[in-house]
């Protein structure tokens, strides 16, 4: 079943963007923050051989690379859609927080029931929500329960009147991360690609250890009505066979020089290298997913705008892949 997509991000300019990102009031810190390892609450994010952590600087080129980055623009740049502050009032990323079993689950009611994880949920009443509690868009919840290592993810997500009231979403998706098991094949998540989100962005502790070990999540403009693995789903607006599917894979050219960029964005350019970059959903193009944090330095971020499609190409991630209804991957460790 396919859904439309109501992405805030279509509608936003690049002059406003970038308005947003140089926003100076601050977020709470994320509770997540500062963790010396890849893990949230002790839990992995998903396991070491699983296609978020795959290294792709020697993979092929897909067949179709030059005309699917063409079409989501050569002269388009990079778009960090995440940073420190907010702009007019609301946090600038995706959010998410971590429970443990005390917190008590709540029912949820979703309009696509066939394709999501039943409820009930380990929401918060105060689990914040993309853009804030009265934003527009597609309104993203991401909770971890540490107790079970589970992630659970909604797509147009709104809260009951009560802590102990039914929330309402588009979508829900369970993962289990300490598994590789994927979506049912067709089936939506949070992402119109039927991905997980969490594992796909960018976080400030990972980027103060120096080293993000992830595909990054990203949006497209434009795309063709499939999908191909890693992705379980496609989106239905897709009209031209010639643009990128859900699941396609971009990785930065290994020749592309980001010795001048700033601390934080160099590292984010280096995943793009090493893991590359991963279709997940409708938006624009070229816009890199991640949690707001108050750590961010919106300025040393900025400086990936000046980095513009025509330094990606896309890789054939056919050989990663051991199982088409598997995550698990023919891993390879990064050597830089």
């Amino acid at each position: 079943m396919a859904r439309a997509r109501n992405s805030r991000r279509l509608a936003v300019t690049a002059v406003v963007l970038t308005a947003a990102l140089l926003g100076t009031s601050c977020l709470e810190p994320d509770a997540t923050a500062g963790q010396p390892d890849a893990s949230l609450g002790g839990c992995p994010l998903f396991p070491k051989d699983n296609y978020w952590h795959a290294n792709v600087r020697a993979m092929p080129l897909h067949p179709k690379s030059k005309q699917w980055v063409t079409a989501l623009g050569r002269s388009n740049p990079v778009h960090p859609d995440f940073g420190s502050g907010t702009w007019q009032g609301r946090p600038i990323g995706f959010p998410y927080v971590v429970v443990d079993g005390s917190q008590p689950k709540v029912p949820v009611n979703f309009w696509y029931a066939a394709e999501s994880d039943p409820g009930p949920y380990p929401l918060p009443f105060d689990a914040p929500i993309e853009g804030g509690q009265d934003a527009d868009g597609d309104r993203h919840t991401i909770v971890v329960d540490s107790s079970t290592c589970t992630a659970y993810e909604l797509y147009a997500a709104r809260r009951g009147a009560t802590p102990a009231s039914a929330w309402s979403a588009g979508s829900g998706a369970k993962w289990d991360l300490r598994s590789n098991a994927m979506r049912p094949e067709g089936w939506t998540s949070a992402d119109a690609a039927g991905l997980p989100m969490l594992p796909g962005l960018v976080r400030y502790d990972e980027v103060e250890r120096g080293d993000i070990d992830h595909a990054i999540r990203f949006t497209v403009g434009v795309h063709a009505r499939t999908h191909i693995w890693p992705a379980r789903h496609l989106d239905d607006a897709g009209t031209n066979p010639d643009h990128p599917p859900m699941g396609a894979w971009f990785r930065l050219k290994a020749g592309y020089d980001i010795s001048w960029l700033p601390p934080q964005a160099k590292v984010v350019a280096q995943a793009m290298k090493d893991h590359g970059i991963i279709v997940a959903d409708a938006g624009a193009s070229w816009f890199l997913s991640g949690a707001p944090d108050p750590r961010w330095n919106n300025s040393d971020l900025l400086q990936l705008r000046r980095i513009t499609g025509d330094a990606f190409e896309a890789i054939d991630a056919r050989g990663l892949m051991k199982d088409p209804n598997s995550g698990a991957t023919n891993y390879v460790p990064a050597k830089r």
